[in-house]
């Protein structure tokens, strides 16, 4: 047996048995906590200083990300409304059959979606099962499930909140109020909360009546299509683990004891009883993830698509999966099985051969979706790395091409079976002639970005990784005004992935990125040049361990130095050519935690601005670890952090050479409060910053590269901003929907901060009026900005144009106090031109005026629209701020293009 996977499995029994009496002991935010917590942040965001404030979204707009599921109103040819589930993006309605889109899932405790389902005899009536079962790396965990009963306008939270994760929800087809809900439950730690669910009310209340064990949810679930009170479900016992895979390896002990849970199951009572429908089906110490579904032209025809262990052949010398492990004995993996006798019996349809050893890669995990066509009971479709179809019962399949890869759901029209739209980790698509062609639903923007960074071009580009893309780069152009960046195309760049970036600020077109377990390289964009760059071990030594999004910075005082975190410190002053190991292990080096996914890495480097050789490391065991000298020597400050959490960021201040600020991420130890310290002893003592941010994940802190005081945040619900050093957080919620925010950056040049959100792509804003906040501005009633003028291109001599040839000004001002206010725009000569609409709310306030003339036919929309309409005359106007009777003035040019 191989030596890896033996480990691998050794590591994976000891978390089965041991841990869990350990992990239970650790306080963590339960489900009711973190809706009230999330209550919590939903008042800051409605009560926030800066909630007029806008984001501005940056593309891409020509890839979409990950989606879970799809759901579609029948019959199709009288509504063409189809639901989209996000895998992080939420929910989002087209009611024209994709041309136009509309998101609907903005504002819950999580936009991590698993599953979709309208009510067949009600189609006001969609429920949305929260968090996807698919535990990918970049699944984030659930809330439960929500109701709409007016196709998605509004929502309730109808329970099941620590479930965590929902596979599949049935609905009944003559009764909305009664349902079935196949939970996974917790991604990382066993929980009593998974199963099969029944609701008999609509969700008020909540019946588990199907349940085997703390580690074993049910994935799958499905109902005959002429007998409501028989459903079939699919259990998988599953758990993941930091250093490893959720897939259960064969059991070599021989023995049963482990991964018994996976089975398929039958009720002919509406689910209140169940027996299992294994015979045939593998041993359950090789049953991984099942999927499964009915024929409807044939309804005692059911068919389940295992994930199966068997060994199938032994490894060839050399032979690695899909991320370069070596591989043991290679598994059968996708296989298909027939029932012609309502799931009494199985027999295998499916070969062993190389393109079903292909099919879900080394991850079968991830997929496991089957639809049998409604109109044919042989016709079938399983879904892996490609969307499969099969019309001999599995015998013999091919592969559908024209769609991104990494499938994950499918709708087949029952009155049509060529019509059919399948969700599938590029996005959605749909097809009117069987899957011979696609059409792309590609305005969905539910892109998945791991990280963002910037360079120093004029336009900047901003560089990110997507999952499932590979690396992209986007230009932020600020030629129409800060108040109007367009959302763009992408470009392809350098990296893949699951790859972090860095651009030499002499010279764009030298891209770094690193990522894929530690790999990094040089690229010269102009050339086309890339050089692998990768530190290697000296003969003779074990492997260094590179996270999957391994991390590098170039240093603040020479471009030439990068420093590369594995579980060593490696340091290059050559850009990359040649590299020295500057540290021991950071990490706790636990040989029981040494699995089939690289862990005990480092996940954050952080050089001073200040003082060159002052470096911090942070690793995923939990550890954080400072040198101040260059490497020469060590120092473990992890002394009051939280134990054992993932460190998301490390950031030595640029302002105070002693202060240091980190970030920890629990959502792989299933803990969910916020983590976020601040040093000012280089990491001896640390102080907890977090009181104020309710709850969620952090992912990134930020200081302000213009204004000491200000600090940003991102985490799992949004962004936040402190104006005084993280002792008080103040929610950016404006434009930006509830979502994961992996990484912000500020671009020290043209004071625009981007965001990257896993699930919604890029997202833009302008941080100028915030770094100008200083204590004495914060501290007066009032305070209004230097106006950011207008610019006007006049289509004839009389100042007529249409308000496309306008570009906005922009008036900003501050309140520490609800007062009265007024605006208004007089001209040279003291004629109001203009009284602008103002909010007499505290915070700081954004008001645009289009250049109209007061009186003209306003629509509050401003510049863009080609309507005819009064604009003012370039030149100088003042604008006027009264605030309690108090008068602010201040100049306002506009100018001509």
């Amino acid at each position: 047996m191989c030596k890896f996977y033996q480990r691998a499995l050794t590591a994976v029994i000891l978390l089965v048995v041991a841990p869990y009496s350990i992990i239970a002991q650790e306080s963590r935010m339960s489900a009711a906590e973190r809706f009230s917590a999330y209550q919590t942040h939903r008042s800051m965001v409605e009560g926030s200083l800066f909630k007029n404030l806008p984001w501005q979204h940056l593309g891409p707009t020509n890839i979409s990300g990950r989606s879970t599921d799809i759901a579609l109103v029948e019959p199709r040819g009288e509504t063409y409304t189809i639901y989209v589930a996000g895998a992080s993006g939420g929910v989002w309605k087209t009611e024209n059959e994709g041309v136009t889109w509309t998101s609907l899932f903005d504002e819950q405790l999580t936009t991590s979606i698993g599953d979709l389902a309208i009510a067949p005899s009600d189609s006001d009536i969609v429920w949305v099962g929260t968090g996807e079962a698919n535990i990918f790396r970049s699944s984030h965990a659930g809330a439960g499930i929500y109701k709409s009963t007016d196709g998605g306008n509004s929502w309730q939270h109808m329970g099941l909140t620590e479930t965590q994760t929902i596979g599949r929800i049935v609905v009944h087809p003559e009764n909305p109020d009664v349902v079935w809900v196949a939970a996974s439950g917790h991604e990382y730690r066993g929980n009593p909360e998974r199963g099969v669910y029944k609701t008999v009310d609509g969700g008020h209340n909540w019946n588990k009546v199907l349940f085997i064990d703390d580690m074993t949810g049910a994935i799958d679930l499905v109902i005959h299509p002429l007998d409501s009170n028989t459903l079939y479900a699919a259990t998988w016992q599953r758990q993941r683990a930091k250093f490893n895979d959720p897939r259960n390896e064969p059991a070599f002990t021989g023995s049963d004891e482990y991964f018994t849970g996976s089975g398929v199951w039958k009720s002919t009572d509406g689910g209140e009883s169940w027996r299992q429908m294994n015979n045939g089906l593998p041993s359950p110490k090789y049953r991984g993830r099942i999927g499964i579904d009915i024929a409807r032209s044939q309804p005692e025809t059911i068919y389940a698509f295992v994930d199966n262990y068997e060994i199938a052949r032994e490894a060839e010398e050399g032979e690695a999966d899909a991320y370069g492990r070596p591989r043991g004995g290679v598994i059968r993996g996708a296989t298909v099985f027939r029932s012609d006798n309502g799931g009494g019996s199985w027999r295998r349809t499916s070969e062993h051969n190389q393109f079903m050893e292909g099919l879900g890669g080394t991850y079968g995990w991830v997929f496991g979706q089957m639809r049998v066509d409604p109109n044919n009971p042989d016709k079938i479709y399983v879904m892996g790395l490609g969307l499969n179809v099969s019309e001999d019962s599995g015998r013999t399949f091919r592969r559908l091409s024209g769609m991104h890869g990494d499938h994950h759901g499918l709708y087949i029209d029952p009155n049509n079976s060529d019509y059919l739209v399948n969700s599938n980790d590029g996005g959605a698509y749909v097809s009117y002639d069987g899957g011979e062609n696609w059409r792309f639903f590609g305005e969905l923007p539910m892109v998945q970005f791991f990280n963002v960074n910037f360079d120093m071009g004029d336009p900047f580009r901003v560089y990110g990784s997507v999952q499932d893309h590979g690396s992209y780069t986007g230009v932020v152009n600020l030629n129409n005004g800060r108040h109007e960046i367009p959302a763009v195309e992408f470009d392809g760049a350098p990296g893949g992935e699951g790859s972090h970036h860095a651009i030499d600020p002499r010279d764009t077109d030298i891209v770094y990125s690193a990522g894929f377990y530690g790999t990094i390289s040089r690229t010269n964009r102009a050339t086309g040049e890339t050089k692998q760059i990768v530190p290697r071990p000296p003969e003779g030594d074990l492997p260094y361990r590179g996270q999957w999004l391994a991390h590098f910075i170039m240093s603040p005082h020479d471009p030439n130095t990068i420093y590369h975190g594995m579980n060593h410190v490696f340091r290059s002053t050559n850009q990359g050519d040649d590299w020295e190991r500057i540290s021991p292990d950071l990490t706790h080096n636990d040989p029981d935690r040494l699995g089939d996914i690289p862990f005990q890495t480092i996940t954050a480097l952080s050089e001073s601005p200040i003082t060159e050789g002052l470096l911090y490391a942070g690793s995923d065991d939990g550890r954080v670890h400072v040198t101040r000298d260059g490497g020469e020597s060590w120092t473990d400050i992890s002394g009051g952090l939280r134990p054992d959490r993932f460190t998301s960021e490390v950031l030595a201040s640029e302002y105070h050479e002693s202060t240091v600020y980190v970030t920890q991420n629990g959502r792989r130890s299933d803990d969910f409060a916020p983590y976020v310290w601040r040093s000012t002893d280089y990491g001896d003592t640390w102080e907890s910053i977090a009181d104020g941010i309710p709850f969620g994940p952090v992912n990134i802190i930020r200081e302000d590269p213009k204004n000491p005081n200000l600090l940003y945040l991102g985490n799992d619900v949004g962004v936040y901003v402190s104006l005084d050093r993280g002792n008080r957080w103040h929610a950016l919620p404006y434009g930006l929907p509830s979502t994961f925010v992996h990484d912000l950056v500020i671009h020290p040049r043209d004071d625009i901060m981007v965001a990257a959100t896993h699930g919604r792509g890029m997202f833009a804003f302008d941080v100028r009026q915030l770094q100008q906040l200083t204590t004495k501005i914060v501290a007066t009633t009032s305070h209004m900005f230097e106006p950011e003028g207008g610019l006007l291109a006049l289509g004839n001599g009389r100042g007529r144009a249409s308000t496309s040839a306008a570009q906005s000004a922009y008036i900003h001002y501050w309140l520490n106090e609800e007062a009265e206010v007024s605006l208004e725009v007089q001209d040279n000569r003291g004629q109001v031109v203009n009284i602008l609409e103002a909010s007499g709310d505290p915070g700081l306030h954004a008001v645009e005026w289009t250049l109209e003339r007061m009186g003209s036919d306003q629509d509050g929309r401003g510049a863009g629209f080609s309507r005819r309409t009064d604009l003012v005359q370039p030149g100088e106007y003042t604008v006027i701020l009264k605030v309690n009777n108090a008068e602010n003035r201040m100049p306002l040019r506009i100018t001509p293009r």
